[in-house]
């Protein structure tokens, strides 16, 4: 039987647990939790969770998944924290993670890291039912390269092709171009279509077309049954709806047939739904009543993953120090990232040399408009972040633990990690003497919340901005 150490009484006179267990903590704190709210919500978002770890002011909570993850932080964060304050007799900021999910594996000190390792499994094969519906069959689960920045997004997509209709729907998925959308939803017609389901995929110009060639030769019963007879309705860039009042309301009409009777629909957008404002009311509200979910620019171990996997492939040997050259300089999105590894592998074959450093600045140089990445110094990261939290410059390389102080160092740490080409340990001097774990550990956490914090991956996108304009 475990024993279970106490040190003193909460104010609510109950037994404060020692901080040396997180297990037994958050057991006590799930105790206090099932008594606050319903038997099905505690079955559905707490009874599989673990308590991992309790320092440096931070209990870090293992959820099942990544939907299990953002729905605690976004419903249940108050709650927990409140539980695990009760069993601690201290605040406690509350991180939840995913654990065995198919992301790519943090380096542990940068400076003297390996390749990045990517879970995958072998591409599936193509089948006959994905090709009637133009869905491009290289584009499946097995071939996503899963990374910090579409962790969610992948989860949602393979939930969704799992249980067409019944969890998630619509499924929105935004990002900028190249950063995989379509690949997700290409690969949820591949695996749905492999059980027999019907399905349309269209572009919304597509859609547009057929609406109106349907509405000009009277074939509008034609066209409501080839959209709404369906298991799946895939529809790509929404946004294209934006000042097309008649597509709206076809779109309208397609989309609650669809949705009344639990058939799934998918789509994707260069924008958040709260942006598409130009659409109707009606349809922005049952687009916002799903899930919505973005994708990130890649980090630069998911980067560095894609370009592994691709210069594995290729004809032409690749070396590891062209991998991580390109990685560094080509950051926008994964097409950009791609390309950039074609033109020098392209370049290397027709002057029969090989792939250098020095090749990829000619190969490149019309993709980063430069031949080598400008640098950005660590003063002048610490600067922008400080700037824009409106923290102070000393404070974030001070002791002060606040939650905005430490906030905002962990975001120069991110930042800077990610931005500069310094190491961990040149990391922690910059800000202060910091220790590189504690720099690893802010980068992860920093890292971590990007999938379910939307207002930090605003600020994360609006600082990098910033950067890019000095």
């Amino acid at each position: 039987m475990t024993t279970v150490a106490y040190s003193r009484l909460g104010e609510d006179g109950a037994a404060v647990v020692n901080a040396n267990d997180p297990k037994l903590i958050w057991q006590s704190a799930l105790g206090r939790l099932q008594m606050q709210v319903t038997r099905p919500n505690y079955d559905t978002w707490l009874k599989n969770t673990q308590g991992v770890g309790c320092e440096d002011g931070e209990f870090v909570v293992i959820a099942p998944n990544a939907f299990v993850a953002e729905m605690l932080e976004q419903r249940l964060y108050s709650l927990v924290a409140d539980a695990v304050e009760g069993v601690l007799g201290e605040p406690m900021e509350i991180r939840f993670t995913v654990e065995g999910a198919k992301t790519v594996e943090k380096e542990a000190d940068a400076e003297h890291a390996g390749p990045a390792t990517l879970t995958t499994a072998h591409p599936a094969p193509p089948n006959e039912h994905a090709k009637y519906h133009s869905l491009n069959t290289k584009y499946t689960f097995e071939r996503f390269i899963v990374g910090k920045s579409n962790e969610l997004a992948y989860a949602a997509a393979n939930a969704v092709a799992e249980k067409p209709g019944e969890l998630y729907n619509p499924l929105v998925m935004y990002s900028d171009v190249g950063l995989g959308k379509t690949h997700l939803m290409h690969a949820i017609g591949q695996k749905t279509a492999s059980r027999g389901m019907t399905m349309v995929y269209s572009t919304t110009e597509e859609f547009t077309n057929a609406y109106i060639k349907a509405i000009r030769e009277g074939t509008t019963d034609l066209f409501r049954d080839r959209y709404r007879s369906v298991d799946l309705l895939l529809l790509d860039d929404v946004q294209f709806l934006i000042g097309k009042e008649q597509t709206q309301e076809g779109f309208f009409h397609t989309f609650n047939a669809l949705h009344m009777t639990n058939r799934q629909i998918v789509l994707t957008s260069d924008r958040p739904v709260t942006a598409l404002t130009i659409l109707e009311d009606r349809i922005q509200s049952r687009l916002a009543g799903g899930l919505v979910v973005d994708i990130q620019p890649p980090d630069i171990e998911t980067r560095l993953a894609i370009l592994k996997i691709k210069a594995n492939g290729s004809r032409l040997p690749v070396s590891d120090e062209v991998i991580h050259y390109l990685a560094e300089r080509i950051h926008k999105n994964i097409r950009e990232l791609e390309g950039g590894l074609n033109k020098v592998i392209a370049l290397a074959d027709m002057l029969d040399t090989p792939a250098t450093v020095e090749l990829v600045n000619r190969a490149i140089a019309d993709v980063v408009g430069t031949a080598a990445k400008r640098q950005i110094s660590e003063a002048t990261v610490i600067d922008t972040v400080a700037t824009y939290l409106g923290v102070g410059v000393d404070k974030i390389k001070g002791r002060k633990r606040d939650k905005k102080t430490a906030q905002a160092r962990q975001v120069a740490m991110y930042l800077l990690r990610e931005e500069s080409e310094l190491g961990l340990t040149a990391i922690g001097r910059a800000l202060g003497g910091k220790d590189h774990t504690t720099v690893k550990h802010g980068c992860d956490r920093i890292a971590n919340q990007l999938n379910v914090d939307a207002h930090l991956r605003r600020d994360i996108i609006n600082i990098r901005e910033k950067l890019a304009s000095l």
